[in-house]
């Protein structure tokens, strides 16, 4: 069995997943993985999404993916749930499977702890609610003024950040694990971490990533890898963002 990872894709699957950009799935079965760093991509349902899902779910392997912050969390937590190698899931297609939050799988006899999530930071216009009387012209102000705004339920939702039974549940799972996992899957990463990328913008701390701070203080892992940051690049000793890069975890 052989897991491949890779970042955000926001539902460019053709893109991303075509057999140029990624070759090593000729010799892929249904029992390989790709992981998906968040914003996969789930978005509003469309004939345009079905097809594309319906494409990817055909592939030879099967895809995995934590939310990140550009996700459709009114589709997505409307999903039955599942049990699924040790951990909770929602399964959008037979062979395309959203690994919830604070979660730990076993693969192939190495562990994966997975927390989606981050912060929207390109909202310098807000949030607008689409039953508020003054949307359009609000939307049309913002537009005027070329600030980038999101709307509530369409764009924007604030499951974005995680639940307080969503962050105790991780804990919980870690602390049975002996605070001992073999892999981190994140969307955003922890605090120290956003420190040491120099980011360009606005990627301040929030609470999210002080709790994956508080997690990487404590456990015990071999590879954290995250997305979310659009960049390529080692962070640590055993952190790594991932955007367009599809790289293996093992073979």
């Amino acid at each position: 069995m052989s897991i491949f990872i890779t970042g955000d894709c926001h539902a460019e699957w053709n893109n991303r997943f075509n057999t140029r950009n990624f070759p090593e799935q000729k010799t892929m079965t249904k029992k390989d993985f790709v992981i998906v760093c968040g914003d996969f991509g789930y978005w509003t349902d469309s004939i345009f999404q079905d097809y594309w899902l319906d494409w990817l779910n055909e592939k030879p392997f099967t895809t995995l993916f934590v939310d990140g912050n550009h996700e459709n969390f009114d589709g997505l937590y409307d999903m039955p749930e599942e049990n699924w190698k040790g951990g909770r899931i929602h399964r959008v297609r037979e062979s395309i499977i959203h690994l919830m939050r604070g979660q730990i799988f076993n693969l192939e006899n190495h562990t994966f702890f997975t927390f989606g999530g981050a912060s929207s930071h390109d909202i310098q216009g807000g949030v607008l609610e689409p039953d508020d009387p003054e949307y359009e012209e609000k939307r049309d102000s913002l537009e005027e003024l070329m600030l980038p705004y999101r709307i509530h339920h369409y764009s924007w939702w604030e499951q974005e950040l995680p639940s307080r039974e969503e962050c105790q549940e991780g804990l919980r799972n870690l602390e049975a694990a002996g605070w001992k996992v073999d892999y981190i899957i994140t969307h955003c990463c922890a605090s120290s971490i956003q420190a040491q990328m120099n980011l360009a913008g606005p990627y301040p701390e929030d609470r999210l990533t002080e709790y994956l701070e508080s997690i990487r203080r404590k456990t015990r892992y071999r590879m954290w890898y995250f997305g979310h940051y659009h960049r390529n690049a080692n962070v640590g000793e055993r952190e790594t963002a991932l955007y367009e890069k599809i790289v293996p975890v093992f073979e």
